[in-house]
């Protein structure tokens, strides 16, 4: 019997994106305008970090509507039949194990731990038949209308305790004085210009050494420099989905994806890790309303695990 060759999921996930990347798209910004749900287990708990991004994409290519993604036998238990040249999709978690070393001289055992990464196979509701009806629509995207939307947008950053100029025609994150400049609100085409540029610049905010302390670059064009604004672009691209922030006002910062591609060639685990980073940056952010997990900021969980 000939085994399947084992899946490299990094390299699967990072491949991707470097396609996506190349082909001037990127990822974790949602293709529609308004509210953007995270996807889902089956069990209705939302997907977070890597995970949202690469099955976002992965739904994206193959214009899968539903937001719900199962495995095999998950898909059974709940009376549904994946049909067999369906192809599956990968999700990704860390596990825990331990490792024994022994010093040669003295001969004593010392038992550490390390986390190590595990994928399994996922298929989207829309490749699935026969599942309960609420897999397949996206119903439990409540409507909210557009003075709903600025009010609940309005909450959100009032509630974070973040230090902000306005002045001058420049936006950025200045980490000596710990404060946000950006430019004042008239100066914006929109109001929707104006909430996704500081939320961008508030991402960069989050990691500052005595917050979630993030390294930052010292100049334009180093990687570290072009790291952080990974994080912040991909914070910025998966809360403005949940804050009903259109696709385009987020995409901004095209300067940046050469320094991506290049970061991403070289290491096939720095998306992982970005996304991981933006993931603990967004639900920081979403601690000072009250909220610490991954359902979207303007949307009630409507199927709980």
């Amino acid at each position: 019997m000939t085994r399947k060759p084992k899946i490299d999921a990094t390299k699967t996930i990072t491949d991707l994106f470097i396609a996506k990347l190349e082909a001037g798209t990127k990822p974790w910004v949602r293709p529609w305008a308004g509210l953007s749900i995270r996807p889902r287990r089956h069990n209705g708990v939302a997907y977070t970090g890597i995970n949202t991004l690469y099955l976002w994409a992965v739904a994206d290519a193959h214009g899968f509507e539903s937001p719900y993604w199962m495995t095999v036998k998950q898909a059974n238990d709940l009376g549904g039949k994946i049909n067999a040249d369906k192809r599956s999709a990968i999700s990704v978690y860390y596990s825990m194990g331990q490792g024994v070393s022994t010093d040669r001289a003295t001969g004593e055992a010392t038992t550490t731990s390390f986390r190590f990464m595990r994928a399994y196979s996922v298929f989207n509701a829309d490749q699935i038949t026969g599942l309960p009806a609420h897999y397949y629509n996206r119903t439990d995207i409540p409507a909210v209308s557009r003075v709903e939307q600025r009010r609940q947008l309005k909450a959100f950053f009032d509630a974070i305790p973040v230090s902000i100029e306005y002045r001058g025609s420049s936006a950025y994150y200045a980490p000596g004085p710990d404060k946000v400049v950006m430019p004042p609100v008239h100066l914006f085409k929109s109001l929707d210009h104006f909430a996704s540029t500081k939320l961008h610049e508030i991402g960069h905010w989050t990691g500052a050494k005595h917050r979630l302390n993030r390294t930052f670059g010292k100049r334009f064009g180093d990687d570290a420099y072009a790291a952080e604004e990974l994080v912040a672009e991909i914070l910025s691209g998966i809360a403005g989905a949940e804050l009903g922030l259109p696709a385009e006002m987020l995409d901004n910062h095209a300067s940046y994806i050469d320094h991506w591609l290049r970061i991403l060639r070289a290491d096939k685990t720095a998306i992982i890790k970005a996304a991981s980073k933006a993931e603990q940056a967004l639900q920081y952010l979403k601690s000072f309303n009250g909220q610490s997990d991954a359902l979207p900021l303007t949307a009630e969980r409507s199927h709980p695990a």
